[in-house]
């Protein structure tokens, strides 16, 4: 599998009594789908996935896989801090159909980098699935080091990329110069996929996607291409909707755009809690702004 493009961390939309919505869900993978999104990623933490029951998650990955047809790969996520859970979630996802597996480095626990050297490995040992390692300390409290992603990635070949949300390009440049060519990298900050694609990443597994798909899509398109020009005005036209989405802990921002675009309802899950009202002018001027609502 090439790990490059414009992925989607999907959000997971709630009804009304607080289940999953399954029309809403297939409606929203269908958007990403019409409007060529490069790859679906459910069950992240974009997609709440630490909320969500066994059954839940199942069933998520269930419904991206029916409405995906094979046309687009789905990745599912897979966040735990107990590696044999990890190790039973991948063998489920991989059961389920699932194309490749995104691999986050354990959350709570604290590892050292031999820790999370053996988490990833161990995984990657009981799937052939591809796997995207998932590095994003400002919620795991613990930073993958580029000599532990190399090594990862040297001694498990299924391991073939990072989603790289450590928010310092002086790492990603490191992992780059360590993982080689073979790897790739992909950004897990909106903000920030112009400059790591410019040292090196393929892509980017994007939260604002949920909402501007097509412009995320062309951003890296532009880029991919060359011109440099288009992806820095699309850069600068997404800027000030990347941030919105921001404002408060993601997925409460994305899930009420959504929510503002008629697209789900916009509840997160506890303890996520609605947008406060404080931040919602911000959101909904950066929507008109875009054009969205």
């Amino acid at each position: 599998m090439m790990f490059e493009g414009s992925w989607v961390a999907l959000i997971t939309p709630f009804d009304s009594e607080g289940r999953i919505d399954e029309d809403a869900f297939r409606a929203l993978i269908r958007r990403q789908i019409k409007a060529g999104t490069t790859g679906l990623v459910p069950c992240g933490s974009t997609g709440e996935a630490a909320t969500l029951s066994h059954e839940e998650y199942r069933r998520a990955i269930e419904i991206t896989l029916e409405e995906s047809r094979g046309d687009v790969p789905v990745m599912a996520g897979i966040g735990t801090n107990a590696t044999w859970k990890a190790v039973e979630l991948a063998r489920e996802a991989e059961s389920l159909g699932a194309d490749a597996l995104l691999v986050l480095a354990p959350y709570y626990n604290k590892p050292t980098q031999e820790g999370l050297y053996q988490h990833f490995r161990m995984v990657a040992h009981e799937t052939r699935l591809p796997i995207m390692l998932y590095n994003i300390p400002g919620r795991t409290a613990v930073n993958a080091a580029p000599a532990t992603i190399a090594r990862v990635a040297r001694d498990c070949p299924n391991v073939a990329a990072v989603k790289d949300a450590a928010g310092s390009l002086d790492q990603t440049s490191e992992t780059l110069a360590l993982c080689g060519p073979r790897f790739a990298v992909m950004s897990g900050d909106d903000s920030l996929t112009i400059p790591m694609m410019s040292v090196g990443a393929r892509g980017v597994v994007s939260v604002v996607a949920n909402v501007a798909p097509k412009e995320t899509r062309a951003l890296v398109d532009a880029f991919k291409k060359g011109d440099a020009r288009k992806a820095a005005a699309l850069h600068l036209k997404l800027f000030p909707l990347v941030k919105a989405l921001f404002v408060e802990t993601n997925p409460i921002p994305v899930k009420a755009a959504l929510g503002l675009m008629g697209l789900c309802r916009p509840e997160p899950r506890l303890p996520l809690t609605p947008l406060s009202d404080a931040a919602r002018p911000a959101l909904k001027k950066a929507l008109k702004d875009f054009g969205l609502i």
